[in-house]
């Protein structure tokens, strides 16, 4: 994978950076496996905006991702790496013995025609996906599962991995990329490998305009808002504001919003740094 600085013939291209996408193999998704995408543009139900700077963008279609890897035993091939408009990582659609498709989000390292398995069986190798129970000791995996037949829900964006340290009976302790080290049940499963697209983090999107192709309006910048409408706002002059914090008067930057009776408290065994 690599980045690719542009050439500034145009403002909105001086500092743009962009994916090289040398890993990618086809622009061309599978559409047994799309589905349509509505937006809320931060609305719910009653139409009410409950999230701010949301709405417009380029319109998607979701690609069924397989979070489970629930077909046990049965190898299936690398058909292809693609890109996902919904996702920072790459995806790969890989295909059964049975012709059956699906898409798994793609490790790196992944290649077109390369086998991949779950379950028992699986040898601990680049995409395959195991039972955290037959992991070997400091293997980096991603795609974490945290209950049992849930699905990856943890480790699953463009270049995060964790680290598998330590065994202790019906438990596994991870470390995981926020820093934090927690137990996990050993029967969950994990995919062996880093995510894909891990220069995600270097790109520089150039210009306003591609923010909102992603869907994202402008921000106004709390200190230059009125007391009414922010309590960040006013004062004489360029008043810096005070100590930051949310619309709703909650301390940003460093604050801990996490209840202190939180039932998966105990799993946890060292904090993420601040």
């Amino acid at each position: 994978m690599s980045v690719r600085k542009l050439k500034p013939i145009t403002p909105g291209q001086r500092f743009r950076v962009v994916n090289g996408f040398d890993a990618i193999t086809t622009d061309k998704p599978e559409k047994s496996l799309l589905a349509p995408l509505k937006k809320s543009g931060g609305r719910n139900s009653q139409g009410k905006m409950t999230m701010r700077h949301r709405g417009g963008g380029h319109k998607r279609r979701y690609r069924v991702i397989d979070f489970k890897r629930e077909r046990h035993g049965v190898e299936a091939e690398i058909v292809s790496i693609q890109y996902d408009p919904n996702r920072t990582a790459f995806i790969a659609l890989v295909q059964y013995a049975d012709g059956e498709k699906r898409y798994v989000i793609a490790q790196n390292g992944m290649q077109v025609g390369q086998k991949i398995v779950s379950g028992d069986a699986a040898a601990p190798e680049i995409g395959n996906a195991l039972f955290l129970s037959q992991i070997p000791l400091g293997t980096i995996i991603s795609c974490i599962e945290l209950r049992p037949g849930q699905g990856a829900v943890m480790a699953r964006s463009a270049g995060t991995f964790a680290q598998l340290m330590a065994k202790d009976g019906k438990f596994v302790t991870i470390k995981l990329p926020s820093g934090e080290t927690r137990l996990i049940l050993a029967t969950c499963m994990a995919t062996i490998g880093a995510v894909s697209n891990s220069d995600h983090q270097l790109l520089v999107s150039g210009k306003a305009g591609r923010s909102r192709w992603l869907g994202r309006r402008p921000r106004t910048r709390p200190v230059a808002m009125n007391p009414v409408d922010h309590p960040m706002g006013g004062g004489e002059g360029r008043a810096s504001g005070g100590h930051p914090r949310s619309k709703n008067g909650i301390p940003a930057k460093g604050y801990r919003t996490r209840s202190l009776t939180k039932d998966s408290n105990r799993y946890i065994v060292e904090r993420r740094k601040k």
